[in-house]
């Protein structure tokens, strides 16, 4: 019997199964197919297989990465969410992920990772308290670089850092000038073209559907402090409750309902106890250790140690030391 096929992606909050846009496309699709997925939902990236996330560990042992891939492999293991779309349709469907990338996306990267009062309140503080230590001290501060330098790509320099600056950008100065505005349009055209329907497509979703939900639904179920596109969105109905009727439908106990609280039996400590207390002491241990290590390579902290006479039978040895301690 073949292994079953395991993803790995970015754990949830805000009421979503997954914070990560990506993570979150793949998981809708997988639940829209019905894909037979062992999924490890985790915070900390090192612990999958690729070193990113998300990350899909297929049947045969092989490591697939890049979300569109993931969805790929699952439709050659005949989950095809697009099985009974048109030419029409899917040509659609191309043209509808070329506006999501184009339009949307970089104004969503620049919400949650380069607005500053959304960075410091909602995005850092998510990653943050989910991260083990001490990844929760460098890690989201490194992704936030990725993000930027992936914006400067798409948009061809750098964006303002605030969202009322990037409003006020005068007419000509920037590439990048009216970003919102044309969010603003295409989550217009979205409305328009869903219309009264359950999805895109009719009454089965489509894996442009898993694309637009996971836009969506970040967008919308984030507490943002600086969230004029958000409050352009909440006024569009149909898409919102296009958005609830995913996560009560697919995602019931993940996004829109919290499951019960598990009983722990109450008395003396259980056998797992004991291991787990030791974990978290090996992890404080390692992460002190890491924070020690950081700072002696750094500089910020330096050992000094007198020099004693060396006669010349001790310079070899002198010198091994030396090399060692570099």
């Amino acid at each position: 019997m073949a292994a079953p096929m395991e993803l790995f992606c970015w754990s949830g909050g805000w009421g979503l199964p997954s914070v990560d846009l990506d993570s979150l496309a793949v998981l809708t699709y997988a639940r829209f197919t019905g894909a037979p997925l062992k999924v490890h939902k985790i915070s900390n990236p090192w612990r999958s297989p690729s070193g990113t996330l998300p990350a899909l560990r297929t049947s045969n042992g092989e490591v697939i990465s890049v979300p569109h891939k993931i969805i790929t492999h699952l439709r050659k293991e005949k989950y095809n969410a697009d099985y009974d779309l048109s030419a029409r349709q899917g040509a659609d469907t191309l043209a509808f992920m070329s506006l999501l990338e184009e339009k949307l996306l970089p104004v969503l990267v620049h919400t949650f990772w380069i607005d500053t009062k959304n960075y410091v309140e909602v995005t850092r503080k998510w990653y943050a308290e989910a991260m083990p230590f001490p990844l929760n001290f460098f890690l989201p501060g490194r992704m936030q670089r990725q993000y930027m330098e992936r914006l400067e790509l798409l948009s061809g320099e750098h964006m303002p850092e605030d969202e009322e600056e990037l409003e006020k950008e005068p007419q000509g100065c920037w590439p990048g000038m009216g970003l919102y505005r044309e969010a603003r349009e295409c989550l217009t055209l979205l409305s328009q073209r869903l219309g009264s329907q359950k999805f895109f497509f009719g009454d089965a979703p489509a894996s442009l559907d898993a694309f637009v939900f996971s836009y969506l639904a970040l967008l919308l179920q984030a507490k943002l402090p600086s969230g004029k596109l958000q409050a352009h969105l909440r006024g569009l109905h149909n898409l919102c409750a296009y958005c609830t009727h995913i996560l009560s439908l697919y995602f019931p106990w993940d996004g829109a309902e919290v499951p019960p609280p598990r009983q722990t039996p109450a008395g003396p400590e259980t056998e797992e106890e004991p291991y787990r207390r030791q974990n978290q002491i090996l992890s404080v241990l390692a992460g002190l250790a890491a924070m020690v290590g950081y700072a002696l390579l750094s500089g910020i902290v330096s050992i000094q140690r007198a020099t004693p006479a060396r006669t010349p039978g001790t310079r070899a040895l002198g010198m091994a030391e030396e090399e060692e301690e570099e």
